[in-house]
């Protein structure tokens, strides 16, 4: 098995941290530092700064895989490092080792799922499956027709055009926006580029899991029907 999805599996992380963590050279296989790509086997010893990764029969003995939605209030970072303040893992204190499922920034709230299972995470975050990612947008500026479909239509950040989306005015100031990619800083980078300033950026939906009623800096499970509607062609969780 490749390290990554055998560090993913374990429950630490998931395989694109894991990859960062393998490229730091802070993880070790039988007393060697790995690099990308070192298949794994039974029994060989694995380190992640010189601590032993749980086995997955350990880790899945007597536990089922964590899958959550919380409502991320702004000035908390989605990040495992524990050394930063106001990281999510601290935030959400869950009796599990759990990880968030992409990012939403640090001045941005609303909905981010975090996991145990990493296994799942490149599943839910690869591009080419389009998973939607629906937003409420708050601005400095009147939302004219030009801009929304200035946005619609996408705009260059970081050196490449956006994908096109769905976006519609919902107030005077204010837009919903629908995107199928995650770039970071995404929709302020993009409404920065007609001379918007986003005030307020809220996310209220990923695929078919709804923010609904749950309140700020709250969490709750996912429902079973929630997990088959996100990945319907995964038959295991």
């Amino acid at each position: 098995m490749r390290l990554n999805k055998y560090i993913a599996e374990s429950g630490h992380c998931s395989r694109r941290e894991a990859d960062r963590l393998i490229a730091q050279k802070r993880v070790t296989v039988n007393g060697v530092p790995a690099g990308i790509g070192t298949q794994v086997e039974e029994g060989d010893e694995v380190l992640v700064d010189g601590q032993a990764l749980l086995s997955r029969k350990a880790n899945a003995k007597g536990r089922r895989h964590v899958y959550i939605a919380l409502n991320k209030p702004v000035g908390i970072t989605c990040t495992t490092e524990r050394e930063v303040g106001g990281n999510i893992v601290d935030f959400v204190d869950h009796a599990q080792r759990i990880f968030p499922v992409g990012r939403l920034d640090k001045d941005s709230e609303g909905l981010i799922l975090l996991t145990s299972n990493g296994d799942i995470v490149n599943e839910i975050l690869r591009s080419e499956n389009r998973h939607e990612k629906e937003y409420l947008v708050a601005v400095n500026k009147p939302v004219t027709p030009e801009f929304l479909a200035g946005m619609a239509r996408g705009v260059r950040i970081h050196g490449q055009m956006t994908k096109p989306c769905r976006t519609a005015r919902i107030a005077k100031y204010g837009f919903r926006i629908v995107l199928t990619q995650g770039l970071n800083r995404q929709i302020r980078l993009m409404a920065a580029a007609f001379g918007y300033r986003v005030t307020q950026l809220r996310r209220v939906r990923i695929v078919n899991i709804k923010l609904g009623a749950l309140k700020l800096g709250q969490w709750r499970n996912l429902t079973e029907p929630e997990l088959r509607g996100l990945l319907p062609d995964r038959t295991e969780w």
